[in-house]
Protein backbone atom coordinates (compact mmCIF):
# COMPACT_ATOMS: atom_id res chain seq x y z
CA UNK A 1 0.00 0.00 0.00
CA UNK A 2 1.27 3.45 -0.72
CA UNK A 3 2.27 5.76 -3.50
CA UNK A 4 4.09 3.48 -5.12
CA UNK A 5 3.99 -0.32 -5.59
CA UNK A 6 6.12 -1.69 -2.63
CA UNK A 7 9.36 -3.34 -4.34
CA UNK A 8 9.96 -5.35 -1.28
CA UNK A 9 6.79 -7.66 -1.99
CA UNK A 10 8.35 -8.73 -5.61
CA UNK A 11 10.86 -10.91 -5.28
CA UNK A 12 13.18 -12.25 -8.05
CA UNK A 13 11.40 -15.11 -9.49
CA UNK A 14 8.08 -12.96 -9.61
CA UNK A 15 9.53 -10.39 -11.47
CA UNK A 16 11.34 -12.69 -13.76
CA UNK A 17 7.69 -14.04 -14.94
CA UNK A 18 6.49 -10.52 -14.81
CA UNK A 19 9.18 -9.54 -17.26
CA UNK A 20 9.04 -12.69 -19.75
CA UNK A 21 5.19 -11.59 -20.18
CA UNK A 22 5.53 -7.72 -20.19
CA UNK A 23 5.17 -5.44 -22.97
CA UNK A 24 8.28 -3.66 -22.74
CA UNK A 25 9.64 -0.78 -24.28
CA UNK A 26 11.94 -1.22 -27.33
CA UNK A 27 14.95 -0.37 -25.84
CA UNK A 28 14.18 -2.50 -22.89
CA UNK A 29 13.65 -5.61 -24.74
CA UNK A 30 17.07 -6.74 -24.29
CA UNK A 31 15.99 -7.81 -20.97
CA UNK A 32 13.97 -10.83 -22.34
CA UNK A 33 17.40 -12.19 -23.85
CA UNK A 34 19.14 -15.35 -21.85
CA UNK A 35 16.75 -13.87 -18.92
CA UNK A 36 17.15 -17.14 -17.02
CA UNK A 37 20.88 -17.07 -16.71
CA UNK A 38 21.21 -13.70 -16.05
CA UNK A 39 18.08 -14.23 -12.73
CA UNK A 40 19.99 -16.67 -12.03
CA UNK A 41 23.63 -14.77 -11.62
CA UNK A 42 21.33 -12.16 -9.91
CA UNK A 43 20.18 -14.19 -7.44
CA UNK A 44 23.32 -15.82 -6.53
CA UNK A 45 24.54 -12.53 -4.75
CA UNK A 46 22.09 -12.93 -2.43
CA UNK A 47 19.11 -10.61 -3.34
CA UNK A 48 15.75 -11.48 -2.79
CA UNK A 49 13.56 -9.01 -4.09
CA UNK A 50 13.83 -5.36 -5.85
CA UNK A 51 14.13 -3.26 -2.94
CA UNK A 52 17.50 -4.93 -2.17
CA UNK A 53 18.35 -5.28 -6.07
CA UNK A 54 18.18 -1.48 -6.28
CA UNK A 55 20.37 -1.10 -2.67
CA UNK A 56 23.24 -3.17 -4.15
CA UNK A 57 23.35 -1.25 -7.54
CA UNK A 58 22.06 1.93 -6.92
CA UNK A 59 25.86 3.86 -8.16
CA UNK A 60 27.05 3.42 -10.95
CA UNK A 61 30.22 1.65 -9.28
CA UNK A 62 28.24 -0.64 -7.46
CA UNK A 63 26.35 -1.79 -10.19
CA UNK A 64 29.67 -2.24 -12.10
CA UNK A 65 30.95 -4.24 -8.95
CA UNK A 66 27.82 -6.03 -8.94
CA UNK A 67 28.55 -7.34 -12.30
CA UNK A 68 32.07 -8.42 -12.37
CA UNK A 69 31.27 -9.98 -9.03
CA UNK A 70 28.51 -12.13 -10.00
CA UNK A 71 29.40 -12.04 -14.35
CA UNK A 72 26.09 -10.19 -15.03
CA UNK A 73 26.19 -8.15 -18.05
CA UNK A 74 26.90 -4.27 -17.11
CA UNK A 75 24.34 -3.05 -19.97
CA UNK A 76 21.72 -5.60 -18.58
CA UNK A 77 22.36 -4.24 -15.38
CA UNK A 78 22.23 -0.72 -16.18
CA UNK A 79 18.44 -1.18 -18.13
CA UNK A 80 16.87 -3.95 -15.55
CA UNK A 81 18.08 -1.29 -13.06
CA UNK A 82 16.24 1.84 -15.39
CA UNK A 83 12.82 -0.44 -16.06
CA UNK A 84 12.67 -1.35 -11.64
CA UNK A 85 13.04 2.44 -10.92
CA UNK A 86 10.67 3.44 -13.62
CA UNK A 87 7.75 2.22 -10.86
CA UNK A 88 9.26 4.77 -8.84
CA UNK A 89 8.73 7.92 -11.19
CA UNK A 90 8.88 11.47 -10.10
CA UNK A 91 5.78 13.19 -8.56
CA UNK A 92 4.25 15.34 -10.59
CA UNK A 93 4.20 19.34 -9.19
CA UNK A 94 0.63 20.03 -7.99
CA UNK A 95 1.32 23.96 -10.12
CA UNK A 96 1.47 21.88 -13.01
CA UNK A 97 -1.90 20.64 -13.37
CA UNK A 98 -3.98 22.21 -16.09
CA UNK A 99 -6.64 24.59 -14.67
CA UNK A 100 -5.40 24.67 -10.79
CA UNK A 101 -5.25 28.12 -9.28
CA UNK A 102 -2.18 29.71 -8.12
CA UNK A 103 -3.73 31.01 -4.62
CA UNK A 104 -4.47 27.17 -4.58
CA UNK A 105 -0.75 26.23 -5.15
CA UNK A 106 0.42 28.08 -2.99
CA UNK A 107 -1.73 27.49 0.26
CA UNK A 108 -1.21 23.93 -0.19
CA UNK A 109 2.76 24.89 -0.35
CA UNK A 110 2.82 26.60 3.05
CA UNK A 111 1.80 23.53 4.20
CA UNK A 112 4.31 21.67 2.85
CA UNK A 113 2.29 20.30 -0.41
CA UNK A 114 4.22 20.56 -3.34
CA UNK A 115 3.82 17.45 -5.23
CA UNK A 116 1.32 14.10 -5.99
CA UNK A 117 3.75 12.28 -3.32
CA UNK A 118 3.43 14.86 -0.84
CA UNK A 119 -0.17 15.38 -1.48
CA UNK A 120 -1.40 11.51 -1.33
CA UNK A 121 -1.31 10.36 2.37
CA UNK A 122 -3.99 13.95 2.91
CA UNK A 123 -6.17 13.09 0.70
CA UNK A 124 -6.77 9.41 0.83
CA UNK A 125 -10.15 9.44 2.21
CA UNK A 126 -12.85 11.74 1.99
CA UNK A 127 -12.48 12.14 6.01
CA UNK A 128 -8.69 13.53 5.58
CA UNK A 129 -9.59 15.45 2.22
CA UNK A 130 -12.23 17.10 4.14
CA UNK A 131 -9.96 18.00 7.37
CA UNK A 132 -7.41 18.93 4.65
CA UNK A 133 -10.31 21.97 3.76
CA UNK A 134 -10.61 23.19 6.83
CA UNK A 135 -7.19 23.52 7.51
CA UNK A 136 -6.20 24.88 4.56
CA UNK A 137 -9.82 26.89 3.27
CA UNK A 138 -8.88 25.11 0.35
CA UNK A 139 -12.41 24.09 -1.03
CA UNK A 140 -12.96 19.88 -1.08
CA UNK A 141 -14.10 20.50 -4.65
CA UNK A 142 -10.47 21.42 -5.60
CA UNK A 143 -8.85 18.87 -2.87
CA UNK A 144 -11.37 16.50 -4.13
CA UNK A 145 -10.17 17.25 -7.92
CA UNK A 146 -6.32 17.55 -6.49
CA UNK A 147 -6.62 13.80 -5.36
CA UNK A 148 -7.72 12.48 -8.76
CA UNK A 149 -5.02 14.13 -10.63
CA UNK A 150 -2.97 12.70 -7.63
CA UNK A 151 -3.84 9.09 -7.72
CA UNK A 152 -3.44 9.13 -11.65
CA UNK A 153 0.15 10.33 -11.52
CA UNK A 154 1.14 7.03 -9.40
CA UNK A 155 0.53 5.52 -12.89
CA UNK A 156 3.97 4.56 -14.55
CA UNK A 157 3.03 6.22 -17.87
CA UNK A 158 1.08 9.64 -16.58
CA UNK A 159 2.38 12.78 -16.20
CA UNK A 160 0.61 15.85 -15.25
CA UNK A 161 -0.95 16.60 -19.04
CA UNK A 162 -2.18 12.73 -19.44
CA UNK A 163 -3.95 12.86 -15.69
CA UNK A 164 -5.91 15.60 -17.44
CA UNK A 165 -6.80 14.34 -20.86
CA UNK A 166 -7.86 11.26 -18.55
CA UNK A 167 -9.88 13.04 -16.54
CA UNK A 168 -11.36 14.55 -19.40
CA UNK A 169 -12.57 11.30 -20.75
CA UNK A 170 -14.49 10.06 -17.51
CA UNK A 171 -11.37 7.85 -16.37
CA UNK A 172 -10.69 9.58 -12.77
CA UNK A 173 -8.77 7.25 -10.88
CA UNK A 174 -6.22 4.32 -10.73
CA UNK A 175 -8.54 1.62 -10.36
CA UNK A 176 -10.72 2.89 -13.23
CA UNK A 177 -7.66 2.42 -15.72
CA UNK A 178 -7.08 -0.54 -14.44
CA UNK A 179 -10.52 -1.95 -15.19
CA UNK A 180 -10.83 -0.37 -18.32
CA UNK A 181 -10.68 -1.95 -22.38
CA UNK A 182 -7.67 -0.64 -23.99
CA UNK A 183 -9.52 0.28 -27.31
CA UNK A 184 -12.46 1.84 -25.26
CA UNK A 185 -9.50 3.98 -23.52
CA UNK A 186 -7.48 4.83 -26.63
CA UNK A 187 -10.56 6.02 -28.42
CA UNK A 188 -12.11 8.30 -25.88
CA UNK A 189 -8.33 9.48 -25.00
CA UNK A 190 -7.80 10.85 -28.70
CA UNK A 191 -11.43 11.72 -29.76
CA UNK A 192 -10.57 14.65 -26.71
CA UNK A 193 -7.11 15.38 -27.61
CA UNK A 194 -8.73 16.27 -30.88
CA UNK A 195 -11.93 17.49 -29.84
CA UNK A 196 -9.58 20.29 -27.63
CA UNK A 197 -6.23 20.51 -29.69
CA UNK A 198 -4.45 19.60 -27.72
CA UNK A 199 -1.84 17.48 -29.87
CA UNK A 200 -1.30 17.24 -33.41
CA UNK A 201 -0.52 13.91 -33.08
CA UNK A 202 -2.58 10.38 -31.49
CA UNK A 203 -1.36 8.54 -28.58
CA UNK A 204 -0.78 5.04 -29.80
CA UNK A 205 -2.68 1.63 -28.70
CA UNK A 206 0.67 0.52 -27.46
CA UNK A 207 0.73 3.17 -25.17
CA UNK A 208 -2.68 2.62 -23.72
CA UNK A 209 -1.74 -0.77 -23.41
CA UNK A 210 1.24 -0.21 -21.17
CA UNK A 211 -0.76 2.88 -19.15
CA UNK A 212 -3.35 -0.09 -18.12
CA UNK A 213 -1.12 -2.53 -17.15
CA UNK A 214 0.86 -0.59 -15.36
CA UNK A 215 -1.90 1.06 -13.35
CA UNK A 216 -2.87 -3.04 -12.68
CA UNK A 217 0.34 -3.07 -10.98
CA UNK A 218 -0.92 -0.17 -7.98
CA UNK A 219 -2.75 -0.55 -5.00
CA UNK A 220 -6.17 1.17 -4.87
CA UNK A 221 -5.74 2.67 -1.75
CA UNK A 222 -7.64 6.27 -2.71
CA UNK A 223 -11.30 6.40 -1.62
CA UNK A 224 -13.72 8.46 -3.78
Amino acid sequence: MGYYINLQNIDLNKYMTILKSADLLPSRLVLKHDIDKHFERIKSSGVVNLEEYLERTKTKRKLQDFSKQYEVDENYLTILTREIKSYLKPPCKLKDFPGIPAKIVLTLKEKGLNNTLQFFEYSLTPAKRKKLSMETGVSEEWILKLARFTDLCRIRWVNHTFAFILIGTGYDSAQNIASTNVSELHEKVNRFIEENGLFKVRIGLHDIKLCIEAAKNLSFDMIF
